[in-house]
């Protein structure tokens, strides 16, 4: 069980608002270092234009969070932070492409394919991918290697075929069927979403050393946060705006997707989200104080405007 320790700054006095903003800098830096620009310019230049577009550096910061929680430190997991927001952003790449989502905008600007075109679009996410995994395993310092591997073998599996890339398929093959099931929405999201959000969550933990059973628990808080943020997302692409977002609103009901309110309606699934959001929240009840900055998060899954 890990409990509370004098090295937490925010044991008396959490401020979600204070501990995202000063954990996002720290991310930003780190990402700033960790891509320059070499030759051939334009593929890092592209990489970086997504990399560094802003966002809400959720995946980077749970991990630091957990890496915490288990008694490690910002140095160790910071590497793998950086991979997480890497992998993520090939994933909203790939995502706005003509043969995908065919999105203009993401985070208020213009998606990478509509800077660079398609195929410097597709080799700046197939750099980020393959950078994320060499990163880890270069940069890591002060961790055991065999938990280095254990977390590039869990960010694999939740990047191919079996999460994310399996969510991806599905979550297009389904498009515009109108028998889909509520179960195969579950398999997309749990997959497409929760999956990276999961291993997001897990990484630092094992990174800092934790044991199986704590591992267990940080897994299930993320399982629900990851499937409740999409639902989250499903019902903003409905009631935000594009400017709110920073990106097109409405595109799931144009492509005939179906969502978590083309099945509950939206009142119900804020509902479920919450539900969800408080069965995360039970598996932090044996860690102490130190659990504020994941409980916070989650409670802020379906609050959030954008």
């Amino acid at each position: 069980m890990v409990l509370t320790n004098s090295r937490d700054p925010y044991a008396s006095s959490f401020n979600l608002s204070d501990y995202l903003q000063e954990r996002r800098r720290q991310v930003e830096v780190a990402l700033d270092q960790a891509l320059p620009v070499i030759y051939p310019e334009t593929i890092y230049e592209a990489m970086r234009y997504s990399l560094m577009a802003g966002g809400k550096r959720l995946r980077p910061i749970l991990c630091l969070a957990t890496c915490e929680l288990a008694g490690g430190t910002i140095e160790m997991a910071m590497p793998t932070a950086c991979a997480l927001e890497m992998v993520h952003t090939m994933s909203l790449i790939h995502d706005d492409l003509p043969a995908m989502d065919n999105d203009d905008y993401r985070r208020g600007r213009l998606t990478n394919h509509k800077v660079y075109g398609d195929g410097v679009a597709i080799l700046a996410g197939d750099a980020l991918l393959t950078y994320a995994f060499e990163y880890i395993a270069c940069h890591t310092r002060g961790v055991p290697a065999e938990r280095i591997l254990a977390v590039v073998s869990d960010l694999g599996k939740a990047v191919g075929a079996a999460g994310l890339v399996g969510g991806q398929y599905v979550d297009l093959a389904s498009e515009g069927d109108p028998d889909i099931s509520l179960d195969t929405l579950d398999f997309i999201h749990t997959h497409k979403t929760a999956a990276l959000l999961g291993v997001s969550v897990t990484s630092g933990a094992i990174l800092a050393g934790a044991s199986d059973t704590d591992i267990e628990h940080l897994s299930r808080y993320a399982q629900r946060i990851g499937l409740a943020f999409q639902i989250v997302d499903d019902v903003l692409d409905i009631t935000a705006t594009a400017e709110e977002l920073g990106k097109s609103v409405g595109k799931d009901l144009r492509a005939k997707k179906a969502t978590y309110p083309s099945f509950w309606g939206i009142e119900e699934s804020r509902q479920q989200a919450q539900r969800l959001v408080n069965e995360a929240k039970a598996e932090l009840q044996n860690f102490g104080e130190l659990r504020q900055p994941l409980e916070a998060i989650a409670n802020y899954i379906t609050t959030r405007t954008y």
